[in-house]
């Protein structure tokens, strides 16, 4: 079962809508008592279906679900679609410039902070969920990808695993790095990182900073699964495939 419904961010975007979507197992049906795990995610445009993806082509998270009979529920909400950098600004943690971009005001703290103190409690309060840290997860790719590490590292009370694909790690490199130094996290962290051997025209230069992440999670003794994707494309074809992957990681010993 998926619903779907408008939702305003008041800290972000004031009164203008986007849309949410909540996947729950059929069991529930067959087991109104029963309580699940929750994977949030972010770009919920792309999560579900072809139809509402930017690109035409979505996660397949539905079928995926449906077809393996997977007991979770998955709450994501759309993106900012501005076209003054609104999702980089939303989806960055830190304020950086590019050459290309320009200046990018970093607003990923309200976005997290509407996620755990809005967004989280009113899904807990309507659905099945298991509330605490230990069942709490989150997911996304790119700077979505980048948005799941830093909501597992600086949020790392309400979540316990997260699964961060393609992340744009190259966006504020030493803040980043800074961060996984200094977060406080729990000795049960799990995360899950890849990276598509073909994503970008700078190959070598992302290959150094993804095993610089790597190696700093490591450091902090976070249970990590990290991959380089063969063939592997910065597209929602490409992370379609990886679900398999990191729902195995985030799944582990649940």
């Amino acid at each position: 079962m998926i619903k779907t419904w408008d939702i305003t961010i008041p800290e972000l975007t004031g009164d203008e809508p986007r849309r949410a979507y909540v996947y729950v197992p059929d069991s529930w049906e067959r087991e109104p008592d029963r309580r699940y795990p929750v994977l949030y995610m972010f770009d919920g445009h792309n999560v579900f279906f072809d139809q509402d993806a930017t690109y035409g082509k979505s996660w397949g998270m539905k079928d995926y679900m449906d077809y393996t009979q997977t007991q979770l529920i998955v709450a994501a909400v759309e993106c900012n679609h501005h076209p003054d950098n609104g999702r980089l600004s939303e989806y960055s943690p830190f304020t950086f410039e590019d050459p290309k971009l320009g200046w990018v005001t970093g607003r990923g703290r309200e976005t997290m902070d509407w996620f755990v103190n809005s967004f989280k409690p009113m899904i807990d309060a309507e659905y099945p969920t298991l509330p605490d840290r230990e069942h709490t997860y989150i997911g996304g790719s790119s700077m979505g990808g980048l948005m799941s590490l830093y909501a597992v590292l600086e949020y790392n009370r309400v979540f316990s695993r997260a699964a961060a694909l393609s992340p744009s790690i190259w966006f504020a490199t030493d803040q980043l790095e800074e961060m996984i130094r200094r977060a406080d996290l729990g000795p049960d962290t799990v995360i899950y990182m890849d990276y598509g051997s073909r994503e970008m025209k700078f190959h070598a230069n992302m290959e150094h900073q993804f095993g610089e992440v790597t190696a700093l999670l490591l450091e902090r003794r976070v249970m990590l699964t990290s991959r380089i994707v063969p063939w592997g494309n910065h597209c929602e074809a490409s992370w379609e495939r990886q679900i398999p992957f990191f729902m195995n990681t985030l799944l582990y010993e649940r």
